[in-house]
């Protein structure tokens, strides 16, 4: 077990080319008048930041706790077309989601998303027959224009063979499609460098305490260090409040008056250890327009996901023993009880999805991206999916150029000329970075173990050689953080000196997938919090 006493000793002082201090980045913000101040760093704010900086804009973007600390890292992992979305006849929003899930898996972020097959098995008595979803399934792959295979049947033996928990009693067949994957908290930690690399200015743990007018527009914020309790100020010429959950409430301090512009739903997942392989995923229909998944991931199994509307604090959305019981139940459709023993899960996660205002049933409410002016002309947007970051990024730069009186100038490229396709920081193949890292270990140490190699490869790309770097100039950032996990202590410096790591959890629970695999133990916390301390 690792303690405290282990944690390197070595090499804990930030490496060159490390991010500038808070102290800095307070600083420069602060006296800085920028055009553009997104507020909230979940992977909306943190695609229009993107963008608006390739565009050539001065950007900044605060966030109150860690980016991606919310619903952000709290998803399905999934970049998907939306196969309960041809139910609704919603056939061209199926193919434009496939068409950036493709954009997105094969050429801007290969190296953090990762193909995965389906299955989707039919049951005697199930709320859709083999015909209807062998028909959905060609449709679906149609729409992608076959990228993934074609969408096909298959036998319930060949189907237990790939997945040995798929439960076979009264499964008449089993439907295949195809989708891709991803650790969310990593491809939001990569946009935000890439919003960095094209001029952004960003500072997580920086809450929000009032907005700045001028002649009754917004005009900035007052913000508040929550690592250190300095106060200051930010001054743009248009604020976006991308907020997510917490949209209406900065809304109320534009006008304490604003009516409700969403609602909201929570979605709970459980992490559990898995019994065996899974070769492919499950999605197994709970009812007409509910399906329930079970997802490898990150050599675990991802179970989920429930959706019920939530009226309570946003900050204070937890899985309860009802989400745990449901998730469990609707699971055992389709997986044996074996896979399914409460001890096997090692954590558990919510997040909030935002949909728009109104009446009506929130699993069939479709995930749009809600968008409002303020009457100080904060610009407040929330909502959408995944799968499509890129896309709503874009779209709202395109209503930010569109505004009367043009706030943001005249001075800047277009959204619409930028590049369609660029690529995330680390862009790589990972089966050939992998191979790297374990051929090109240093020659009279220890060369790195396989699977620490894969799940850098797999999590940053190419960089992971500037990992591997601190690893083999000290040996001591080269061991385990935990036996039972690939990370190594070098991912921690890493975090600290160039991801903006600034907590135990932002380590733990987002650039490492040590809390998913229930092993933040005291031990490995404290150690963590001293070498963030050593900065």
């Amino acid at each position: 077990m690792t303690t405290p006493q282990t944690v390197p000793a070595l090499g804990t002082h930030p490496a060159a080319g490390s991010l500038p201090t808070r102290a800095e980045t307070r600083e420069q913000l602060a006296k800085a008048t920028y055009d553009l101040l997104v507020i909230g760093g979940g992977i909306l704010g943190i695609s229009t930041a993107w963008h608006a900086a390739q565009s050539g804009l001065r950007v900044a973007l605060v966030d109150a706790g860690d980016f991606a600390g919310a619903t952000s890292s709290a998803s399905s992992k999934l970049l998907h077309g939306g196969l309960r979305y041809l139910q609704t006849g919603a056939v061209k929003l199926v193919a434009e989601n496939h068409f950036e899930r493709r954009a997105v898996s094969r050429q801007v972020a290969p190296h953090l998303s990762n193909p995965l097959t389906f299955y989707l098995p039919v049951y005697k008595g199930g709320p859709h027959g083999a015909a209807k979803l062998g028909a959905g399934v060609f449709a679906y792959s149609a729409l992608s224009a076959f990228g993934d295979g074609v969408g096909h049947l298959l036998s319930p033996a060949k189907a237990a063979q790939d997945v040995p928990e798929l439960r076979t009693d009264d499964l008449k067949a089993v439907a295949v499609y195809g989708d891709d994957q991803m650790n969310d908290s990593r491809m939001a930690l990569m946009t935000v460098r890439a919003a960095v690399e094209a001029g952004a200015v960003v500072l997580n743990h920086a809450e929000v305490t009032g907005l700045r007018f001028t002649r009754g527009r917004v005009t900035g914020a007052e913000l508040k260090d929550r690592m250190s309790g300095d106060e200051f100020g930010v001054t743009a010429r248009l604020v976006l409040n991308a907020t997510g959950p917490w949209v209406d409430h900065l809304r109320r301090m534009e006008d304490p008056n604003a009516a409700p512009s969403i609602r909201l739903s929570k979605g709970a997942h459980l992490v559990l250890k898995r019994t065996s392989p899974w070769k492919a995923a499950l999605a197994t229909p709970i009812d007409k327009y509910r399906i329930t998944f079970a997802l490898p991931w990150e050599d675990m199994l991802l179970l989920g996901t429930t959706d019920e509307e939530y009226e309570g604090d946003p900050g204070e959305v937890t899985v309860t023993e009802k989400d745990t019981a449901q998730i469990l139940d609707e699971a055992a459709f389709s997986i044996r009880d074996q896979q399914l023993d409460r001890s096997l899960i090692t954590y558990a996660f919510a997040g909030l999805r935002v949909l728009p205002g109104g009446p009506g049933d929130t699993s069939k409410a479709k995930r749009e991206t809600v968008v409002t002016e303020g009457r100080g002309g904060m610009l407040s947007v929330a909502g959408g999916k995944w799968t499509t970051f890129r896309h709503i990024g874009r779209t709202i730069m395109k209503k930010l150029e569109a505004l009367p009186g043009h706030p943001l100038g005249e001075d800047y490229e277009s959204v619409s000329t930028l590049p369609k396709r660029l690529p995330l920081p680390g862009i790589a193949n990972p089966n050939a970075v992998a191979h790297r890292l374990l051929v090109d270990g240093p020659a009279p140490g220890p060369r790195m173990a396989a699977d620490t190699a894969k799940h850098l490869a797999t999590h940053y790309g190419s960089l992971s050689f500037d990992i591997a770097r601190m690893a083999n100039e000290n040996p001591e950032l080269a061991r385990r953080i935990h036996p039972d996990a690939p990370e190594i202590w070098a991912q921690v410096a890493y975090a600290r000196d160039h991801e903006w790591a600034e907590t135990a959890d932002d380590v733990l629970r987002r650039r490492t997938t040590l809390t998913i695999r229930g092993l933040a133990t005291d031990e490995i916390r404290a150690g963590v919090d001293a070498m963030l301390r050593a900065k």
